[in-house]
C-alpha cells in the first residue's frame, strides 16, 4: 500500500516556518494539526498521542474559555444574548453554533464569533506549548484545530499537518457522531464547511497530510510512518 502522507513542497513561502533551536539544542516541535468536519483529527491525534506526542484539542480551550466568569463567556453572552445560554448559565454550544452559522433568513455570525474566542484560544495553545516544552525540550507538542489556517494561526507552528477524507464520509461520520439522518447532516456540514478553506487550499499549506478516507489500520500505517520524521526534527 502505498501511504498517503506526504512532505509538500510547494507550499507558500509565506508558510514556510523555520523550527526555533533553542541554544542548549532543545527543539521542542509545535505541530498544527487541521482538517475540515468530521476529518478525523482526533482519531490522528489519538494516534499521535499513543506513539508519545503531547497533544490540546482546541475545542477544548474554548470550551474552558466559555465557562461563566471568564472574559470570553461574558463577551460572547453580550454579542449573542441569553438565549444562547443553559438555565445554569453555561453556554449552550449548539444554540451558539445555530446562531452564529446562520442559516435560512439567519446571516453568517461565525466572523463575529471567531474574532471573541480565536485570539484567547490561540494565546492559551500557545502558553500549553510554552509549558511542555519546558517540561521536555525535545517533545512533540501538537494543537488540534480545525481554523488553523483560517484564524491565521499557522505561524504558531513549526509544522503543519492536515487530515482529509471524502465529502461524504464527512457526512457519514457527522449522522453517526450526532444520531441524526444523512440529509440533516448533509446541510450541517455544508454550513459549517463554508466557515473553512477547503481541502485543496488546507493541503497546498501543508507539511503533511493524512488520507483518513480508508480503514482505520490504513490511517494507523499512515501515522505511524510519520511519526519518526516528526520525532527526528523534535531532537
Amino acid at each position: 500500500m502505498c501511504l498517503s502522507f506526504q512532505r509538500l513542497e510547494d507550499v507558500h513561502e509565506s508558510l514556510r516556518f523555520k523550527i526555533q533551536i533553542s541554544p542548549d539544542g532543545a527543539n521542542l516541535l509545535k505541530v498544527g494539526l487541521t482538517g475540515g468536519i468530521a476529518a478525523g483529527k482526533s482519531v490522528v491525534g489519538e494516534m499521535l498521542v499513543a506513539l508519545g506526542a503531547h497533544l490540546i484539542q482546541a475545542d477544548a480551550v474554548s470550551h474552558q474559555l466559555m465557562q461563566p466568569g471568564e472574559a470570553v463567556y461574558q463577551e460572547v453572552v453580550r454579542a449573542f444574548g441569553a438565549g444562547v445560554l443553559n438555565p445554569d448559565g453555561s453556554v449552550n454550544r449548539e444554540r451558539l453554533a445555530e446562531a452564529a452559522f446562520g442559516g435560512g433568513n439567519k446571516p453568517s455570525r461565525i466572523q463575529e464569533l471567531n474574532k471573541i474566542v480565536h485570539p484567547a484560544v490561540v494565546k492559551k495553545q500557545d502558553e500549553w506549548m510554552e509549558s511542555v516544552g519546558r517540561r521536555d525540550p525535545k517533545a512533540i507538542a501538537i494543537v488540534e484545530a480545525a481554523l488553523i489556517l483560517e484564524a491565521g494561526a499557522a505561524m504558531h507552528f513549526d509544522r503543519l499537518l492536515v487530515v482529509t477524507c471524502r465529502p461524504e464520509q464527512r457526512v457519514e461520520r457527522w449522522a453517526a457522531r450526532r444520531n441524526v439522518d444523512v440529509e440533516t447532516a448533509r446541510l450541517e456540514v455544508a454550513r459549517r464547511m463554508a466557515a473553512q478553506l477547503p481541502d485543496e487550499e488546507k493541503i497546498k499549506a501543508a507539511d503533511f497530510v493524512i488520507d483518513n478516507s480508508g480503514s482505520l489500520d490504513e490511517t494507523k500505517a499512515q501515522v505511524g510512518a510519520l511519526y519518526p520524521k516528526l520525532r527526528e526534527e523534535a531532537q
